[in-house]
């Protein structure tokens, strides 16, 4: 067998070791953000902490979790990533299930599909976008962190590249019993589709988590931007004015530290999520991409 040859060793051997390295490689820096977030001011503005906590103190986590500006831009995120995720996942079913069915079945289904794809290559661009948001009154509304987002094209050919690896003798045997698309697509094939389904969902999680610049760009007031927003604000923008510190706190706080445990919750919520979805986010990548 071919795993037994050298060549097939060496090339595993070389192939942990990289995975190892890369997988350090992105460890190290979120535990040194950790220990950063955990040490005493002085210790973090001399930049004397590494990967553990130089004098250890939880400051920087009280100060994070009383300032109101802060937790409302999480409650913010989490509302839009709920939302903007259930929404995705919905319209990329309702889309994916006609554009599986064969030629015969749904004559335009190349023409649908083709205005998929052409929308995911070319797009109008940023202006003619923030033009219509304006139009269609969407500025400084929750709502425009959500619904230019809703339709993913990528997700819609991933969900349709599964769904047509699922046998048509389950969706003939539930038609022939009286079951409409909608009862067979709900009761048939989203149930037998979990790991394209959390694939999709992290995809999507990810997308709303992480995002900032739609916030900076269509919301007008610091206090309405989600998580991602806030935190490129204060820590590349450098705007203090939601992160105002009493002279008492400016002796204990170092704005370092602060930061750090902002950018540890921040990306908390992710890193706990992940590990659950992590099971089927490879199976759902592959299933369907290959067609005997």
């Amino acid at each position: 067998m071919y795993h037994k040859t050298t060549t097939y060793r060496i090339f595993n051997v070389f192939n942990i070791g990289l995975l190892v390295l890369l997988s350090i490689m992105c460890i190290i820096p979120l535990i040194h953000v950790l220990a950063v977030s955990f040490s005493a001011k002085s210790a973090a503005d001399a930049n004397l902490v590494g990967l553990w906590p130089v004098q250890f103190s939880l400051e920087a986590y009280k100060k994070t979790i009383n300032n109101p500006i802060f937790l409302h831009s999480i409650w913010v995120s989490v509302c839009r990533t709920v939302l903007g995720t259930g929404l995705t996942l919905l319209i990329t079913f309702l889309a994916a299930y006609p554009l599986s069915k064969e030629t015969s079945v749904f004559r335009s289904r190349n023409v649908y599909s083709w205005l998929f794809v052409f929308s995911m290559i070319f797009n109008g661009g940023l202006v003619p976008f923030y033009m219509v948001i304006q139009k269609i009154h969407l500025m400084d509304s929750f709502w425009v962190l959500v619904l230019p987002g809703a339709v993913n094209t990528f997700l819609v050919i991933l969900m349709l590249n599964f769904f047509r690896g699922i046998p048509k003798e389950m969706e003939e045997a539930a038609l022939i019993d009286g079951a409409g698309h909608f009862r067979t697509l709900f009761r048939i094939y989203l149930p037998i589709s979990m790991p394209s389904i959390a694939t999709i969902a992290l995809f999507s999680m990810v997308f709303h988590w992480n995002s900032w610049f739609d916030g900076l760009l269509y919301l007008s007031h610091a206090k309405d931007y989600p998580l991602a927003a806030f935190l490129q604000t204060v820590i590349i923008q450098k705007d203090m004015s939601s992160m105002s510190m009493s002279p008492k706190e400016m002796e204990l706080l170092s704005q370092t530290t602060v930061n750090a445990a902002q950018i540890f919750i921040g990306a908390a919520p992710i890193l706990i999520v992940y590990p659950f979805l992590q099971k089927y986010f490879v199976k759902g990548m592959t299933l369907g991409s290959v067609k005997e």
